[in-house]
């Protein structure tokens, strides 16, 4: 009988803790996707295009090669001045 209900506390316990990680952990594994023509000069994520290489190297603001990661569905209702964000490099 002690076994058991030592065996259901640890049981209880477990499953607490598991019920109080979901949110926490979620938001680390949030869906992203790659947003063209939104950030600004210097501050895009990587790789923007001829002449740069990666993090913080576009030269302009809104350059449409260049990218940001977004959260997944919210890139084409980014507006900037130059229009809205793009899911493929813009010209």
């Amino acid at each position: 009988m002690r076994t058991t209900h030592a065996t259901l506390a640890a049981t209880l316990a477990i499953a607490a803790a598991a019920l109080a990680t979901p949110a926490s952990a979620q938001a680390g594994q949030e869906k992203m996707e790659k947003c063209y023509g939104v950030s600004l000069a210097g501050k895009n994520d990587c790789k923007a295009g001829a002449g740069t290489s990666c993090a913080g190297t576009s030269k302009v603001d809104y350059q449409g090669n260049a990218w940001t990661l977004v959260k997944a569905g919210t890139c084409t209702s980014i507006k900037t001045p130059k229009g809205t964000g793009s899911l493929t490099p813009k010209a």
